[in-house]
């Protein structure tokens, strides 16, 4: 967590913000940085009604696409009921990783890699076909802030990825709207419901519950 996530903290308070949302920080400890209230939204639910509606639930498998990642897939992986696999990687630069074992049995079942960013495209796709090397039916992944710097939408786009599930707290740009396996879920009703709770006075928490 770089210690730069506190300035900004200090920046934002400065500015004059009295209170603070987030949603999926990449690390729960930029949250204990503020000097204001801050209240972490989890993505989660949004993601899960999304997949409840779309995805046949029984066949499902959902994989971290590192160890750090688990505590985050196993949180989804328990509201749909569904087992966990782990991708065990080696990252040798930022942005790229060779991923060298998956975790779990995966043959003959729908993935669903969970994670909170993806920015190059380039791991996810390499996670994409470790599983599918794996005998896995098909790969979807459910990501909260799509950054898709560079040529990311173009790498996903020519992957064996089915589908990259986002959220809109980074608005999409043309490329992203009209690719044919990246797809677009609002997040809006989930922070509207958490300022709403937040100005009566009421548990935001409980969103998650």
């Amino acid at each position: 967590t770089p210690i730069s996530a506190k300035l900004v903290a200090n920046l934002i308070t400065r500015a004059g913000a009295d209170r603070v949302l987030t949603v999926d920080l990449h690390a729960g400890q930029i949250q204990g940085f503020f000097d204001i209230p801050t209240d972490n939204l989890y993505s989660a639910p949004t993601l899960v009604r999304d997949i409840k509606e779309r995805l046949e639930l029984h066949n499902v498998i959902v994989v971290s696409p590192d160890v750090a990642g688990v505590f985050r897939a196993r949180a989804l992986a328990k509201r749909i009921d569904a087992p966990l696999a782990i991708a065990d990687k080696r990252r040798e630069r930022d942005g790229d990783s060779e991923v060298t074992n998956i975790i779990g049995d995966v043959a003959g079942k729908t993935c669903i890699l969970v994670d909170d960013i993806v920015d190059s495209g380039i791991t996810l796709c390499n996670t994409v076909d470790a599983l599918l090397a794996e005998d896995a039916q098909e790969v979807y992944a459910y990501i909260t802030h799509g950054v898709l710097s560079g040529g990311a939408v173009a790498i996903i786009a020519a992957s064996r990825l089915k589908e990259l599930v986002l959220t809109d707290t980074i608005q999409a740009t043309e490329a992203t709207r009209v690719s044919n396996n990246i797809r677009i879920v609002s997040i809006a009703p989930l922070i509207g419901e958490a300022i709403a709770r937040t100005a009566k006075e009421e548990s935001v928490s409980s969103l998650f519950d």
